[in-house]
C-alpha cells in the first residue's frame, strides 16, 4: 500500500519536511476562498486504496478546522484507505476543565471533532497539563512524539559545555530529558506568577556550573514573558547570554523582540510551526510514528 502526504493550506513546508523523511510523495491540494468566504478545495491525486497523511500547521486553528474536515472527507470519497493527521502543534489542550460555569471544555470538543474526521493522530509534545495522555480525550489512536531527542542533538552539536535550564516546574520534563541525552547538568527555576502578564523567577545556586552556557528550554514560546524574565535572571547569575529553545513557536508579535531585548544569545525552535526561528528538525521522529501507524510503505 502506498502513502500520499496532503498538506493542509499553510502546512506546505511541514509536509515537505516530513516527505523527505518518509520518502513519500506530496499530493497537490488546491485551495482558495470564494468571495463570500466559503472554502474551495480540490485534490489532484489518485487516492484509491492509499494511506493519506494530512499535515496541518494549527497555530490559528479556527479558520482551518472546516478545511481539515473537507480534506478528510474528500480523501475518503476519492477512495483513500485510511486518512490520518499529523498536527505537530496540537491546539486546544489548555482548556481541559470548566473553570467557570458555562465554559466550553474545548480540549474535549476539539478532540471529538478530529476523532470523527481522522483515523489516527500524530503530534509533538502536546500541552497535556492535567491529562495523563491523549487517550483521555481522543477516541482514535493518538501518538505523542517527544521533541527531546531532536533538541538534544541540536544542543550537542551547537552549544559547547551546556547546562540546560527549565524556566519553571512544568518545563522540568523537557529539561531533564534533554540534559540526560546530552550528558550535561540541568537546573529548574522557581516561578511565582504576580498577574496575567507578570512573573517573578528565582535562580538556584549555580556556582558548580560556572563557565557553562545556559540553554533555556520550554515547550511553548507564546508571549515569551516568562522566558524573557528567565533570560535576565540567568544572565545575571551565569554572566553570559543564554540560548533559548522552544518546542512550539507560537510567538506573539512582540515575543522575539522581548527575548532579544532581554539578552538571549539566540532563539531556536522546532519545526512544529513555521517560523524564522525554526532550526531543529523533529520530522524524523514524526516520520517514525507515522510509519508505525500506516506500516512500512513507500511512495
Amino acid at each position: 500500500m502506498t502513502m500520499v502526504i496532503l498538506p493542509a493550506p499553510g502546512a506546505e513546508q511541514a509536509a515537505a519536511d516530513l516527505a523527505v523523511h518518509l520518502q513519500a510523495p506530496v499530493g497537490r491540494v488546491e485551495a482558495r476562498h470564494f468571495p463570500d468566504g466559503e472554502s474551495y478545495l480540490r485534490l489532484h491525486d489518485d487516492l484509491t486504496g492509499k494511506d493519506v497523511v494530512v499535515v496541518a500547521s494549527l497555530r490559528d486553528p479556527d479558520p482551518q478546522a472546516l478545511r481539515l474536515w473537507y480534506l478528510a472527507q474528500t480523501a475518503r470519497e476519492l477512495g483513500a484507505s485510511r486518512v490520518g493527521i499529523v498536527a505537530p502543534y496540537l491546539p486546544y489542550m489548555r482548556q481541559d476543565k470548566r473553570f467557570q460555569p458555562g465554559e466550553a471544555v474545548t480540549s474535549v470538543t476539539f478532540a471529538r471533532f478530529l476523532s470523527q474526521a481522522f483515523d489516527w493522530l500524530v503530534t509533538v509534545d502536546p500541552h497535556l497539563h492535567r491529562r495523563a495522555s491523549l487517550d483521555e480525550v481522543y477516541s482514535i489512536p493518538a501518538e505523542n512524539v517527544a521533541s527531546a531527542p531532536a533538541i538534544a542533538r541540536w544542543v550537542a552539536a551547537h552549544v559547547p559545555e551546556p547546562v540546560v535550564v527549565g524556566p519553571d516546574s512544568e518545563s522540568e520534563q523537557w529539561a531533564s530529558d534533554v540534559a540526560a541525552r546530552v550528558g550535561c547538568p540541568f537546573i529548574v527555576l522557581s516561578k511565582r506568577r504576580l498577574g496575567d502578564r507578570s512573573v517573578e523567577i528565582s535562580v538556584p545556586q549555580v556556582e558548580t556550573y560556572a563557565g557553562r552556557r545556559p540553554v533555556l528550554i520550554d515547550d511553548i514560546i507564546s508571549s515569551a514573558r516568562t522566558m524573557a524574565v528567565a533570560v535576565r535572571q540567568v544572565r545575571s547569575v551565569f554572566k553570559t547570554d543564554p540560548v533559548c529553545i522552544g518546542v512550539h513557536a507560537v510567538f506573539a508579535p512582540d515575543a522575539m523582540q522581548l527575548l532579544e531585548d532581554a539578552g538571549a544569545a539566540s532563539v531556536v525552535t522546532c519545526n512544529t510551526l513555521p517560523h524564522p526561528s525554526n532550526g531543529i528538525d523533529v520530522m524524523g521522529e514524526v516520520a517514525h510514528a507515522v510509519r508505525a501507524r500506516v506500516g512500512n510503505v513507500s511512495g
